[in-house]
């Protein structure tokens, strides 16, 4: 996130912060429909209009890095070392960022974040909603690399299967083999039976 420079910026961020801590605190200690807005302004000593000012609703608290997101996506595909393919990069990009939730060594903090997620239904809606938003920005990346024009429809798809590939390793015992196989399939193709080692089906 931009460090803002002006002292109103500063102190708008600041409230920003609060409330998302806030939220995030009062969610895990209590479940996510137990706290109304009222509980979180209340602990965030602002008003619940203030909160409203800064976000939309409750979901909106628990996420609050859509920017980030796009911009690493995007640059995944222009700043990715060469000779590595688009499939590769994102690839490697959605393990980092999407799959590290399952890492054993992830922090405290972040375990009581993705338990809430995980066990939201409307945070995990909510999630996926925010990260397939991005499609339109890593296609029109996909097609400038490739020096298609923007509205290419390979460009197009690449970015929709590669970004619901996050959804597929939610759903896996192996998030980041799931992972590796949806790219390898986006890499390759699907090919013959003779040509996909480990199954007899097509």
């Amino acid at each position: 996130m931009t460090t803002p420079t002006g002292r109103r910026e500063r102190k708008k961020a600041a409230t920003r912060q609060a409330l998302a801590d806030a939220a995030l605190r009062l969610f895990i200690a209590r479940g996510y429909d137990a706290v109304t807005l009222h509980d979180i302004a209340e602990a965030a000593d602002v008003s619940t209009t203030t909160l409203l000012k800064h976000f939309p609703g409750k979901e909106a608290l628990v996420f609050d890095e859509e920017a980030e997101q796009e911009a690493g996506l995007v640059a995944a595909v222009r700043d990715r070392t060469p000779g590595t393919t688009i499939p590769e990069a994102l690839c490697a990009h959605v393990k980092r960022v999407r799959v590290r939730a399952e890492d054993s060594d992830a922090d405290a903090d972040y375990t009581g974040f993705l338990n809430l997620v995980t066990n939201t239904p409307a945070l995990s809606d909510y999630a996926h909603r925010m990260w397939m938003r991005h499609q339109d920005a890593l296609a029109h990346a996909i097609a400038h690399d490739t020096g298609v024009p923007p509205d290419d429809l390979r460009s197009a798809a690449l970015a929709r299967f590669a970004l619901e590939t996050s959804a597929l390793a939610h759903r896996a015992t192996d998030p980041a083999q799931a992972v590796d196989i949806a790219f390898d399939l986006l890499e390759r193709g699907w090919g013959t039976p003779a040509q996909r080692p480990g199954t007899g089906q097509n």
